[in-house]
């Protein structure tokens, strides 16, 4: 029988590809984290604060979280290609009618319901192929492929803060949609997963793995997808409520220009791209839970740092927010890696969609929490103890209930 090949390659040299390419098209979604460079000229063009101006940011990631389980199945029925190419068309498209928006409220329904529905159909194809031709290398595979979704402010911040000059808000919309949907098109035409059975040359499954392709165990029946939830939900419940106010903290609180805090979020790009392979890693070799717990104690240092920044204090505003980033960038490798490894890999898409809710959960509250702390009290610094007890709480959560996902002979360590 002929032996695959992916792009001309030997599978275990071509599969190799499938990663930039996944990561392009989750660069060109990733987009929703340069939001904040978007917020400050909307306040002033429509007039409102900053609880509204981040209300289609907020829609966008729920409505993103909650088709996330939906792609799952739509994958198995459609097939990547497709999946990949209408979630991009949708995501162009939220773009390109947010540059009609004339107020807030059509902005929710043009970028947050519309666009996050492309974003959330699209999202999970590239990890879902990445991880069908990785099984030996998941987390790092994973985490590596998910690094565009965290590095695209690093490119897009920058772009879209130029364009905002030169075009105002509107055209800017319409360049990124039109953009968006010609790259994730094009990409989309070569995504396909492996034949069925397929593994690298000389891999066997370890014994964890075999077990976990065999176990009948619902995911949902287990404690340890609780827990992973539950961890899930305050990691991105501080680290997108910290992203969202990035640039408005940078202004308030350090007294940054705007040029210079838009700088910062790009450089904060890096940490949050750097924290999906760092992390990736680190549940791979020492378990999801440990992965967890380090991470908790990131935010918490970072929450220290801000809760007592004020003017000047450039060193503990890029130190904590780099920690903040890296922290998020880090949830959004563990979870997936922590699905593959806790529960059934060949449900993966499915499995992740499920957990993914947490992501959108966070999101929400994170987001609205931050926005009425600052209404409410004139500064976001309160926000920062908020960050704080549930980093404590996040560290007591990972440890106690991120452990086995199922019932297996003793003698298999799976926690």
């Amino acid at each position: 029988m002929e032996r695959t090949k992916v792009f001309g390659m030997a599978p275990e040299q071509g599969r190799w590809l499938y990663i930039p390419l996944g990561l392009i098209v989750l660069l060109c979604l990733g987009t929703v984290y340069s939001w904040s460079i978007f917020r400050k000229p909307l306040e002033k063009a429509f007039s409102i604060g900053a609880t509204e101006s981040l209300l289609p940011f907020t829609v966008l990631l729920v409505v993103f979280a909650v088709l996330m389980p939906i792609t799952g199945f739509l994958i198995d029925k459609y097939g990547c290609r497709t999946v990949t190419a209408v979630g991009g068309v949708i995501t162009g498209l939220g773009y390109i009618f947010s540059s009609f928006a004339n107020n807030i409220s059509s902005l929710v329904f043009t970028y947050g319901v519309i666009a996050g529905a492309g974003v959330g159909i699209a999202y999970g194809v590239p990890l879902a192929v990445t991880a069908r031709w990785f099984p030996d290398k998941k987390g790092l595979a994973v985490g590596l492929t998910v690094v565009g979704f965290g590095l695209s402010p690093l490119i897009t911040a920058p772009i879209a803060k130029s364009l905002i000059e030169s075009y105002q808000v509107p055209q800017t919309f319409l360049i990124l949609g039109g953009a968006f949907t010609i790259i994730i098109l094009l990409i989309s035409a070569t995504l396909t997963f492996p034949p069925t059975g397929w593994k690298p040359a000389g891999w066997e499954p370890s014994q964890s793995v075999r077990i976990a392709t065999n176990d009948d165990v619902q995911m949902m029946q287990t404690s340890s997808f609780y827990g992973l939830w539950i961890c899930y939900t305050i990691g991105t419940f501080v680290g997108l409520s910290a992203i969202g106010i990035s640039s408005p903290v940078a202004q308030e609180i350090i007294k940054l220009d705007a040029g210079t805090a838009a700088a910062t979020v790009s450089l904060f790009a890096l940490f949050n791209g750097l924290g999906r392979p760092l992390f990736g890693w680190i549940a791979d070799k020492y378990k999801p839970r440990n992965a967890a717990v380090i991470n908790y104690v990131l935010i918490l240092i970072a929450s220290i740092l801000m809760s007592s920044a004020g003017r000047g204090n450039v060193a503990s505003y890029l130190a904590a927010f780099c920690l903040f980033w890296l922290s998020l960038g880090g949830w959004l490798a563990i979870a997936p890696t922590a699905t593959l490894t806790l529960f059934n890999p060949l449900n993966y898409a499915k499995n992740y969609g499920i957990v993914f809710t947490a992501y959108g959960v966070g999101a929400f509250f994170g987001t609205i929490v931050a926005g009425r702390i600052r209404d409410i009290f004139g500064s976001y610094t309160l926000a920062f103890y908020v960050t704080a007890v549930l980093a404590i709480v996040g560290i007591i959560c990972a440890w106690f209930l991120l452990k086995r996902s199922w019932t297996v002979s003793s003698e298999v360590d799976l926690s």
